[in-house]
């Protein structure tokens, strides 16, 4: 039952592609006008038939069942095979490969869950103890209905689905972030009131004032995303539509105040050690303010506005509902692309270029004489990896969390995102107490150097 074959004479005088059908129930067969119903095909190229020296050739085509027959099982296989159907093709005695026109696989299937990435393979032997998957010499061209799958070679295939996410991994996933969250909200806390502190206790320090202020609306904005979150995960379940868009468009935004307090500290970085800020700017922290909270709300009520935010379910391979969100729905894809990830990788590589430029620039200085020990000029580059590191790298790791091996890439974006409030709080700590005037005089020291030195230019 779970093997079906079909056996075809082909002359090699033939001056058409030989076209075959097959689907897993009905196994492989030769098509006809009348057909109706989604099957897969395949289309054998005529220069296997014409390169060969006999007159006619016979062609395999055998549909297996690799779960009724318990074949073709890798060891740690990582992908899903689709409706647990392979497709052996053999023509004549001989092994057929290198073909420059190739073999056309088409495996039908309803439209994949987002998330699911499909991968052209054939099964090689020679792959590890007993045998593998392998995508060697295939190309995939995925579709709404179908995958095609060019080969240059015929044996055994198959589409395999590589989930981004399973079940048990999703679970595991949601209980590290939401364990996560409730203990780096709680350190926000702590990091808040421990700027405040600083902030009433240096009065006189109005450049550590600004950088202070810009950490507390950083930290202020991590902890009402993993708020955000949290309400999110544990009320977007059986919600109303107006609830739940609501629950949508807070959690976007808090995630958009993320993205541009660290675009803003990115900047003030760069006016503090690039540019000199000499100058005096009426308002400076306030005006940051208007920018940092009010152009995601300007972002969120548009979003809003044309219907983004809704119910939003992450799916397995076999359309089992590993969890509800309330975020944007799957029909305003592009929102997500342009607002998260477009957005946030430029200010990653802005942040980057920064970071760069006064990692270089403490550099020179400390080759210069200009910073007295190692230590003070240790302490100027420990407070830009401080902010770019833990707050633009670890964001970056969304970007690796797709394809066979994203899990633990996952795992890893989800707990060093989600304990950002601890870092936070341990790097203001070893960076600004007890020794808060030593730094201080180390940055007071390098932006007079600066000021002189642009004076003289």
């Amino acid at each position: 039952a779970g093997l079906k074959v079909l056996l075809l004479n082909v002359s090699g005088a033939i001056t058409d592609d030989v076209l075959i059908t097959f689907s897993p129930t009905e196994g492989p067969r030769v098509p006809n006008v009348t057909e109706t119903g989604k099957a897969g095909k395949i289309q054998l190229p005529r220069e296997i038939f014409q390169a060969l020296s006999s007159r006619t050739a016979r062609v395999v085509v055998t549909v297996l069942n690799i779960q009724q027959l318990g074949m073709f099982e890798e060891v740690n296989q990582t992908g899903q095979v689709l409706d647990d159907t392979v497709v052996g093709i053999t023509v004549g005695e001989t092994s057929i490969s290198g073909l420059r026109d190739p073999v056309q696989l088409t495996f039908a299937h309803e439209q994949l869950p987002r998330g699911v990435t499909p991968q052209c393979v054939f099964w090689d032997p020679s792959r590890g103890q007993a045998g593998g998957w392998s995508s060697s010499g295939c190309v995939t061209q995925p579709g709404d209905k179908g995958t095609v799958c060019s080969c240059d070679h015929l044996t055994f295939f198959t589409l395999l689905l590589h989930p981004a996410l399973d079940g048990s991994t999703a679970q595991a996933l949601m209980a590290v972030a939401t364990a996560g969250c409730g203990v780096a909200m709680a350190f926000s806390i702590f990091t808040i009131a421990f700027c405040i502190f600083l902030r009433c206790r240096l009065r006189s320090e109005e450049t550590l004032r600004v950088n202070l202020g810009l950490h507390m609306n950083l930290v202020g904005s991590l902890l009402l995303l993993n708020l955000a979150f949290l309400l999110n995960s544990r009320l977007s379940g059986g919600t109303q539509l107006g609830t739940c868009k609501f629950l949508g468009g807070l959690t976007h935004y808090c995630l958009l105040c993320c993205f541009t307090w660290m675009a803003l500290e990115g900047c003030h970085l760069y006016l503090l050690f690039v540019k000199v800020l000499g100058t005096y700017i009426h308002h400076y922290l306030v005006k940051l303010c208007l920018i940092g909270w009010g152009f995601p709300a300007l972002v969120v009520g548009v979003a809003g506005l044309i219907g983004s935010y809704g119910s939003y379910s992450i799916q397995t391979t076999d359309h089992q509902v590993i969890a509800h969100l309330c975020w944007i729905t799957s029909k305003y894809l592009l929102v997500h692309y342009i607002t998260n990830c477009a957005y946030f990788g430029l200010i990653f590589l802005f942040n980057m270029a920064v970071f760069g430029v006064v990692t270089q620039k403490s550099c020179c200085l400390q080759g210069t004489g200009t910073v007295q020990g190692d230590r003070k000029a240790w302490k100027v580059v420990f407070m830009a990896m401080g902010l770019f590191c833990l707050l633009g790298a670890t964001w970056a790791l969304a970007f690796l969390t797709h394809g066979t091996s994203s899990a633990p890439v996952l795992y890893l974006f989800t707990i060093l995102n989600s304990l950002q409030g601890i870092f936070i709080f341990i790097w203001l700590v070893v960076l600004y107490y007890p020794k808060t005037k030593e730094t201080t005089g180390s940055l007071s020291h390098i932006i007079r150097h600066d000021k002189t030195t642009t004076a003289s230019q």
